[in-house]
């Protein structure tokens, strides 16, 4: 993959109803001989400073969007002729103004039932997250399973997980689940695990472990697949509740300037939803769906993709999950852990995984595949070999599959060439390194160190490095995830020993991640991700200047207003 490829991607092609000579005109700012002529636009925003992560036309003052898709780009006095009729004109008084913002890894489901279900991010300590489910199960004495999401004990200062006893002195009464912030691990107290059936004999699965403390009891903490002891006995929500998570997490991501979505690891019913949502107006941004691996990604593999020609909601990809966490010592790694005699899990061999990606490759479905610790990433990478070495191009209905890898945070040097050799885009979220840098080094030593979030390496060696959020495992806010980019460092300023600052990478290559190489990931960088005449009107504007301002003063910045496919979907 070459960046230059990207940062010219025009419009050639895209272009209705214009010459080359009006296009051009209308792309490089100001058309005072026509500004007589009334051509009026849907919207017209204007003062603005606009970024268009295009490198022909890098910057502007004004766009003007009809009919979903940009009409003009450039300065305030070209923008007077589209700023006539029933255009509704914004000034937009010196805001900043980017690419539609696009979150290339998330859970739409898991953000919007964190908004309506205990949510137990941001919690501080053991305590505090105790009378939070407390608080939590008093005022809600009818329901009979107390099920909750978003705890992590990596800045507790009791410095380690909660067990069954914590819980059970608060919840004696009912089943208590309480899953870690990660998705790969839960806490439950005694009558949970009693229902379960689970002991101290218990089987550990593939890919999953149950802790047991030092009398070969469980401490109550399921890690990874052992989590499906607990299938089928916490209420599974209603459809109806489904959709409506759907629902109110794309509504809480425009708020936030998010514009599009890649949504890792679905199901049928869940994108049935999606297309209901969407066809009643209340689907607020883009989706690019994942199938997740078995039974939904054998039908996406046997009856093709569901390409939307406005690229609003489309499903032409297959979620893998290859291990665990770091931070409940899931991530698989060659060697053991740095403070647990443990290498990790691993859910798969390569040769599991291959036949999905030889039936895949074969009908033009892309595969993204979660992978953390660097056995994971190897093996991974081992599996996509086999495959593309198994079908030949002349087999393949996408000669450029864009298979990509998720996370990748912790990679060896040589496997790092691998991904450049092989095409694989090294799909990464930010957030997770300022999140992870206060226990990483604890886990796995500071040599390994080096080999985490190499955001800097793939870029410098020509890699597209798509970013994303991973909410609801992070907050999933975009300002966040620019920041930690630039930043490499926690929201207070915090950065741990050995956490390579050389790693970080530009604000420009920043907004790139959330842009247009987030597009290009989704094999939407034709009409996504920059803006430009012809493409998909996306925009996401903030009152502060991401691109100029103190990096301290990114989180003080708000969203104030979302347009996706040319429509207002968040005004402030």
């Amino acid at each position: 993959m070459i960046k230059n490829l990207l940062l010219t991607a025009a419009s050639i092609g895209l272009l209705v109803g214009c010459s080359k000579i009006e296009t051009e005109g209308e792309n490089n700012a100001s058309a005072p001989d026509m500004a007589a002529v009334c051509t009026p636009a849907d919207m017209v925003l204007t003062n603005g400073v606009v970024y268009t992560v295009n490198e022909n036309n890098p910057n502007a003052e004004a766009i003007a969007i009809k009919d979903s898709k940009f009409i003009y780009v450039g300065d305030n006095d070209g923008s007077a002729r589209y700023a006539c009729g029933d255009a509704n004109v914004i000034d937009l008084g010196g805001q900043a103004v980017y690419p539609g913002l696009i979150d290339s890894h998330g859970h739409i489901s898991g953000v919007g039932f964190r908004e309506v279900n205990l949510n137990l991010q941001g919690i501080e300590s053991l305590a505090e997250m105790l009378a939070a489910v407390k608080a939590y199960a008093d005022a809600n004495p009818d329901q009979t399973w107390i099920n909750g999401r978003g705890w992590i004990e990596k800045v507790w200062p009791e410095a380690r997980f909660p067990s069954r006893q914590d819980l059970d002195a608060i919840v004696p009464d009912r089943p208590v689940t309480l899953r870690r912030a990660d998705g790969h691990a839960l806490v439950a107290n005694t009558m949970a695990l009693e229902a379960a059936g689970v002991t101290g004999t218990s089987e550990n699965p593939v890919g999953g472990h149950i802790n047991l403390d030092e009398n070969g009891d469980p401490t109550g903490m399921l890690i990874d697949t052992a989590m499906r002891y607990m299938s089928g006995l916490i209420p599974a929500p209603t459809r109806e509740q489904t959709k409506n998570a759907i629902q109110k997490g794309t509504e809480r991501n425009v708020s936030l300037g998010w514009t599009g979505f890649q949504n890792a690891g679905s199901s049928y019913e869940a994108f049935e939803m999606m297309k209901e949502l969407h066809a009643e107006g209340k689907l607020a941004h883009r989706v690019y769906d994942a199938m997740g691996f078995g039974d939904s990604s054998a039908r996406l593999i046997a009856e093709g993709a569901q390409i939307d020609p406005t690229d609003y909601l489309t499903v032409r990809d297959i979620k893998a999950v290859m291990d665990g966490a770091l931070g409940s010592r899931g991530a698989a790694f060659i060697e053991p852990y740095a403070d647990e005699d443990t290498v990790g899990l691993m859910r798969y061999t390569v040769d599991q995984l291959t036949p999905m990606l030889i039936g895949a490759l074969k009908a033009g479905i892309q595969v993204e595949t979660h992978a953390i610790g660097d056995d994971a990433n190897r093996k991974v990478l081992d599996a996509y070999e086999v495959a593309l070495n198994t079908v030949p191009k002349s087999e393949r209905v996408v000669n450029d599959p864009r298979w990509r890898i998720e996370h990748a945070q912790n990679v060896q040097p040589n496997d790092v060439d691998r991904f450049i050799d092989l095409d694989i885009i090294p799909s990464m979220q930010a957030s997770h390194a300022i999140g992870d840098l206060h226990f990483a080094g604890d886990r796995l030593g500071q040599e390994r160190l080096a080999n985490a979030y190499l955001w800097r390496t793939f870029i410098d060696k020509g890699a597209i490095v798509p970013g994303g959020s991973d909410q609801p495992v992070e907050i999933g806010d975009p300002r966040i995830e620019f920041y930690a980019a630039v930043a490499r460092k926690d929201l207070n300023g915090f950065s741990g020993e050995g956490w390579h600052p050389e790693l970080a990478v530009t604000r420009e290559e920043s907004l790139k991640m959330l842009t247009i190489w987030g597009a290009y990931a989704a094999f939407q960088e034709n009409t996504l991700g920059s803006i430009e005449v012809g493409k998909w009107a996306d925009v996401s504007v903030f009152d502060k200047d991401w691109m100029t301002i103190p990096l301290d003063e990114i989180m003080s910045s708000e969203s104030t207003l979302t347009i996706v496919h040319g429509d207002i979907k968040h005004q402030k």
